[in-house]
């Protein structure tokens, strides 16, 4: 059996190489297309990988020079994401794309050379290297997924999915404290449905009394914020389950916007 922390290593290498594949051959009008996040165009969502790529690299590798990051986006709360992918986004197309070429090889060499037992500083909590991989694929799938939708592109979803799937139902409790409402005290069962049509990925103890079901890829694209709760066939039982369902998000930081009822056919 494949080691854990290989296999996603692997897996966020093939994730970067599919978004790759869309944006590769783009010129410049499709490095300016619009994407569903407002304000924000192919160039931006590429830029804003290659950025958090930098920042992942600096926790693994230079403390120092992440923690003066960090020092940075708390002295702007409220704009470094998008001051970070306006400043990439500003690139010569070709400029942008090796940039982000050469930050996830750098990535995926540190990724390697890490402890796997150590733990590494982040804008939320301290990770070791498997989560900072995953979280890593899971940025890296959810804007691509703005990119695919600015393409009009519909992605065969994959098993990598439940990478991003297991961090929304590990970010359960953080998506309520953010918005700073109790967090539930119960555990709930979750069950997905996997690519396959016929696999269940499930999480939570199996009598739990609240629980969530429907297929991995609309519990994905709603933990990342890709989908408004009404245009995804996730249901609840219990209304906790059912408010986390309007609150989820699978990414640390402030509480996200979401996307409008039926931004997604």
């Amino acid at each position: 059996m494949l080691d854990p922390f290989v296999a996603v290593r692997s897996d966020l290498r093939e994730e970067g190489r599919e978004l790759d594949l869309l944006v590769g051959e783009l010129g410049e009008a499709g490095w300016a297309a619009k994407t569903p996040a407002p304000g924000w165009t192919i160039a931006h969502q590429i830029a804003h990988l290659a950025w958090t790529d930098r920042a992942a690299l600096l926790s693994l590798t230079d403390g120092e020079g992440f923690a003066a990051l960090t020092r940075e986006a708390l002295a702007a709360p409220g704009s470094f994401v998008d001051d970070g992918a306006a400043e990439g986004a500003a690139q010569p197309p070709a400029e942008l794309l090796a940039g982000w070429r050469a930050g996830r090889a750098a990535l995926d060499a540190a990724l390697e050379a890490a402890s796997p037992d150590a733990r590494f500083p982040w804008f939320g909590p301290p990770m070791k290297a498997a989560s900072m991989a995953s979280a890593r694929l899971m940025e890296t799938w959810a804007h691509g997924q703005d990119v695919a939708d600015a393409l009009g592109v519909r992605r065969t979803p994959t098993d990598r999915l439940r990478h991003v799937a297991r961090i929304g139902v590990r970010a359960r409790d953080y998506a309520f404290a953010v918005r700073g409402l109790p967090v539930p005290a119960e555990e709930f069962r979750v069950e997905l449905t996997a690519p396959d049509g016929i696999s269940v990925w499930a999480y939570g103890p199996p009598d739990a009394a609240q629980r969530v079901t429907g297929p991995a890829l609309d519990f994905c694209l709603l933990v990342t914020q890709r989908a408004h709760r009404s245009d995804v066939a996730v249901t609840a039982e219990g209304p906790d389950a059912g408010h986390w369902l309007d609150i989820a998000q699978a990414f640390a930081g402030p509480a996200g916007t979401g996307r409008e009822p039926g931004a997604r056919s």
